[in-house]
Formats: structure tokens, sequence, C-alpha cells
């Protein structure tokens, strides 16, 4: 055991109180940035009234300009930055108020507003806004802004007055990749595309990093010598020592630029042979084209129903999700071809991280035991839950505490004696997906 075990009790009291006080001290910077952003939606709406009043023909730009020009002087900002702040200001103010009120009354933080906005900016009507503002605010009290955008997808999906599959249509013609210089001779290549197809590439070139990271001893993998050209005589190469993500750069770059890894694979192609994986979940009735409700890919975003139903034919096989018709709690799991049924249903109730405020998805977590397995603890559901690598080492080597409920819910008892609730989110889906890697042991 490590990190806060040694602590003293005046220790471990000092930690709660500053704890207490950092809470505090965001709650309060969370209601300043609200009360900020009603100046300036002020500033910005008293602008347009000078504007209409004159009758500008430049719909009050000129005016709008004025205004941010005086405020960066006082400020000494740029009024390019206070225009847009402006923008920014006025859109939540005037389209999402309960969100406003509630980041005012510290209710949430400017982080949970930002993404709930960014969540609902396709919803026109002023009621289905008002509905989907109410209904998100009292998930984000209890979750970091991560998990609440995630849900707030979800839940903005139900107000919409078109349909994913329209929306989607329009968000293709879109698409596009640009380059960003940036300092010390990099730059930046970003891609714009459909979801499905933008995680699977990530998925692959993750799964081939992975590969050449784990080397010769990887069940399926043989990188060594001949992947730089080099003889079986020539000495043994020093080992990888790049991150994860600098060998996904360098992969992307390697397939982008030679159609294959060929600077990093085998001669029997190893490294090419990696697939993506990609999970989708899509509401039963949805499937049969009975309900609209949209698709979700890997428990982060909506995707169009045209391209889950796609991905469902293609699939080898799929889990059926039996879930509580009042909670939508996941009862149980169960699929049409024989495979890991504990596994699957564990990542269909969990869906990322039990830690708190976490949100690595549970298929890139380890499924670990609440009890230890050498304690006695039983490899069940009731047990075993997703904990991200962080988490996992988290949990067993400091005096985090973790504690295993009915129905999958974790309760977690912090160094300082503070307790958080972690509950699985609800899911109303089926889940297909392609059939997976050899699973890594709990």
């Amino acid at each position: 055991m490590t990190a806060l075990v040694d602590a003293t009790i005046e220790q471990v009291d000092a930690l709660g109180a500053l704890t207490d006080m950092l809470v505090e001290v965001e709650r309060t910077i969370g209601q300043m940035q609200a009360v900020r952003d009603g100046v300036l939606a002020t500033a910005s709406r008293l602008a347009m009234q000078v504007a209409d009043e004159a009758g500008h023909e430049d719909f009050g730009d000129l005016t709008i300009r004025t205004v941010a020009a005086e405020l960066g002087a006082a400020l000494r900002v740029s009024d390019r930055t206070v225009q847009r702040r402006m923008a920014e200001a006025s859109y939540l103010v005037e389209r999402f108020p309960r969100v406003w009120q509630a980041q005012g009354a510290g209710r949430i933080s400017a982080g949970h507003a930002r993404v709930i906005v960014e969540a609902g900016e396709h919803l026109d009507d002023p009621a289905g806004r008002d509905a989907y503002s109410e209904q998100i605010i009292g998930f984000a009290e209890t979750e970091s802004p991560n998990r609440v955008g995630r849900m707030a997808r979800r839940v903005a999906e139900r107000f919409e007055s078109r349909s994913l599959d329209d929306r989607h249509k329009d968000a293709r013609a879109k698409r596009r990749v640009w380059v960003r210089d940036r300092p010390d001779g990099m730059a930046e290549l970003g891609v714009f595309g459909p979801a499905a197809l933008i995680h699977g590439a990530f998925d692959r070139i993750t799964a081939m990093g992975r590969a050449l990271q784990a080397g010769p001893s990887s069940p399926g993998a043989s990188f060594g010598p001949a992947a730089s050209g080099a003889s079986a005589a020539d000495p043994e190469p020093a080992s990888d020592t790049r991150t994860l993500d600098e060998v996904r750069c360098d992969l992307a770059l390697d397939v982008l630029l030679t159609g294959a890894p060929a600077g990093h694979d085998t001669p029997d192609g190893l490294l090419a042979a990696i697939t993506a994986t990609v999970s989708v979940t899509v509401p039963a009735l949805s499937l049969a084209g009975v309900d609209s409700t949209p698709a979700e890919l890997n428990g982060r975003c909506p995707i169009d129903l045209s391209t889950a139903k796609a991905l469902a034919g293609a699939a080898s096989g799929w889990d059926r999700v039996l879930t509580h018709p009042i909670t939508a709690g996941v009862l149980a799991v169960d699929r049409y071809r024989p495979s890991a049924d504990l596994r699957r249903h564990l990542q269909a109730r969990d869906q990322r991280c039990r830690f708190p405020g976490c949100g690595m998805p549970a298929r890139d977590s380890d499924l670990d035991h609440t009890v230890d397995h050498a304690l006695g603890g039983a490899t069940t559901h009731a047990n075993l839950g997703a904990l991200c690598r962080r988490h996992h080492v988290l949990k067993h080597h400091t005096p985090w505490h973790v504690e295993h409920l009915e129905g999958g819910v974790y309760s977690w008892t912090s160094p300082t004696g503070q307790v958080y609730i972690d509950r699985p989110p609800p899911v109303n889906t089926v889940t297909f997906t392609e059939d997976p890697e050899p699973e890594p042991p709990f």
C-alpha cells in the first residue's frame, strides 16, 4: 500500500478541509462566470436595441463591434475576443436560461453548462429546449461534464424536431480534412467525418499500436528485426520507448503515406491484418423499423440508424440487453452465438469506468473484483465491474474503498471519509459488436 496510508489524522483532516474549500471556490467561480455572462448578454442586447432604434441596415454589426471595443479597451482584451464572448453569453442566456440560472445558483459548473448547450444546439423549439434543460440539469448536479455530455446528447434526441438520419445527411456534406501549423516544426492533421468511421479508424490504429508495443511475446504478434529490415544475425534492437500516443501518430502517418504500416509491419503483414472494432447500441424497435430512436456508438455519441443497420447486418453476432422497465438498468444479456456472456453483461451494464467522474469506456477498462478473488470474492456480476487502469490501481493501492451495492451501484469512500455513489447509466438498447479479440485476464 502507498499514497495516504501513512498519513496522520491531522493530515487527512487537512485534506478534507482543502477539499471542502476547493469545492466552494469552484462553485463561486462558476457563479461569477454566470454573472459575467449575464453582463455580456445585456451588453449585446443593448447594442441590438440601439441598432434597432436607429434602423441600422447592417443588423447591428457595427454597433456590436463598438460595444465590444468599449468593453475590450476597459478590460485590456481584444475586442474580437469580447465580441465572441458576447455572442456565446447571449446564446446561453437567451436560448438556455435554465442552464444559465442553474450555473448562477452554483448547481452546475461552467463546464457542465458548456456541454449541455453544445448537445442541445440543434433544438429550435423553446419549449423543447426548456424541457431538455430541466431534465439534464438534474443529472448534471451529480456527474462530471464528460458523462453529462454523453447523456445530454442522448436526452437531446428526444426533443429534436428532425431525425438524426436527416441531420446526418446534411452534416456529411461538411466532412473535411485540414492542417494547422504548430510551433517547433510540428503540425496538426484533423479529420471531420462520420462518427462510426472516425472511431473505427482510431480503434484500428490503437489496436495496431498496442500490438506493436506488446512485441514478439504477444499472441499473434511477431515484431522483431524483420520489421526494420535487419537480418537475424543483427544484434537485438533496442526496446521501443515510444508512448502509445507516439506510436499511434507514427502508424497513422505511415498508413496515410504508404497505404499500409510499411515502416512498422512484419513481412507477414500482421499489423495490416488488424481490423477496427466498434460497438453500437440500437433499440430493438428501431432496428426493426418500428421506432426512430437513434443508435449510439461506443456509449459516446448518437449515430444515424442507416449506419447502425448496415453495421448490424454485417456483424457476426449481437447481444440482447434486457432492461428494467422503470429504471432501465441492465438485468441480463444473452447472445445468439456463444461467447463470454458475463463480460458482455458487465460492459453493457457499466458502459464506462465505475469511478466517479471517469468516462473511460468499459471495453477499454479492466474487469475488477470488488472483493478480491484471492480473498474469496466471487466472479459474478455482483462482484465485478469495469475500472480503467488508473482507477483500478487507485482502488488497490490507496485508502480509497469501494463497496458493490445492489443493482450494480458502487459506493466509493475517499481517504477523508467522503462517500460518492456511482450508478450504472440506463440502457434501453440492443448491442452488437464484431467478435472481440482474445480477452485479457481480469
